[in-house]
């Protein structure tokens, strides 16, 4: 049997921690995780893995001799690591256009160079947002329309990739995923945020009058996705990933004070942040069709209850970010 070698970028941070796992419990590959292991990413998450099948490195995607090194010694890149949080990119976007432009460069004049498979992930983000009442959902044809440094830098990043693909025969595909939840996601992050602080018995905070809408996906799904279309994506192609999980943020909250035993209605408001995207919405019919895709949690409240459960259990995890990151809301009215 043939054993792949994975290189993935930003393994140690939530998706990419969770697309490890994946791999582990799905194929035969061995992995090496690249991560700068900012604020965002725990070593823990990827040491606590067996040694013989998954090594960390410490460093950062924007370094090009250590790129070229580790894509070199692999078979496919799977290239997750991006600065991904919409308020940090309006307080400072120059990590933003480092990380998710100059790095996903080095990565792809590397691929390039060694001619292996690269799988790029990417966000709904870039197409903007929806009206409330619009009846339709992103395609993969959507015109990209992005509204912060975040979903800009991302949208860069993918178009950088198309250009690799039409002018050097890069061996690439690109998913774009909607808003993820479940184990090992920073506490700065909407669920888990809510999650722990109901655990702490505090209050849920709510942006504004919480009606903008999200089209959420247990990242056990998204990564189910991600290996399909390593496996039998077609090279140059985009396939946008989502399990139809339209929920808004009012909603949200409501769902885990009632999982959690508390009253729906205990939560605060709490100010909305700057050109908050009132809806994303995925069609993934692309993906189903041609790649047989489905997601596993079909009940956007099961897959929630789940996540409340490995929050109960795992607060040596997530304690020791807790208190920072309240500090920083707390600092902004949030």
């Amino acid at each position: 049997m043939v054993v792949s070698n994975y290189l993935v970028t930003g393994g140690a941070g939530f998706i990419g921690t969770n697309f490890v796992r994946h791999l582990l419990a799905h194929t035969d590959a061995r992995v090496v995780v690249l991560d700068k292991l900012t604020y965002a990413a725990r070593a823990e998450s990827v040491t606590s893995l067996p040694a013989d099948r998954v090594e960390l490195v410490h460093g950062d995607i924007c370094d090009a001799e250590l790129v070229n090194r580790l894509v070199g010694d692999a078979d496919v890149v799977v290239h997750f690591a991006a600065e991904s949080h919409n308020d940090n990119s309006l307080n400072d976007p120059s990590p933003f256009v480092q990380t998710n432009l100059v790095g996903t460069y080095q990565l792809l004049e590397a691929v390039r160079r060694h001619g292996v498979r690269y799988h790029h992930i990417s966000t709904d983000e870039v197409y903007g947002d929806l009206e409330l009442d619009d009846p339709d959902r992103f395609h993969e044809w959507t015109p990209y329309n992005p509204s912060s440094p975040y979903s800009s830098t991302k949208a860069g990043s993918d178009l950088l990739v198309r250009a690799w693909v039409r002018s050097f025969g890069v061996q690439a595909t690109i998913s774009n995923c909607s808003n993820n939840y479940g184990p090992f996601q920073h506490v700065e992050k909407f669920i888990p945020r809510q999650i722990t602080n109901v655990i702490d018995g505090e209050r849920p905070k709510l942006y504004g009058a919480g009606l903008n809408v999200r089209d959420w996906i247990h990242v056990d799904d998204h990564n189910a996705a991600v290996l399909r279309i390593i496996e039998a994506g077609r090279i140059g192609e985009t396939y946008l990933i989502g399990a139809d999980g339209e929920e808004n943020n009012k909603t949200v909250i409501e769902a885990i004070l009632r999982l959690m035993g508390r009253d729906p209605e205990d939560y605060v408001h709490v100010n909305d942040r700057p050109g908050h995207d009132l809806r994303y919405a995925i069609d993934s019919s692309k993906l189903r069709s041609e790649l047989g895709w489905a997601p596993r949690y079909t009940s956007f409240e099961e897959g929630l209850a789940a996540t409340i459960e490995w929050y109960r259990d795992n607060e040596d995890w997530w304690r020791p970010m807790k208190a920072a990151t309240e500090a920083k809301y707390e600092r902004t009215g949030q």
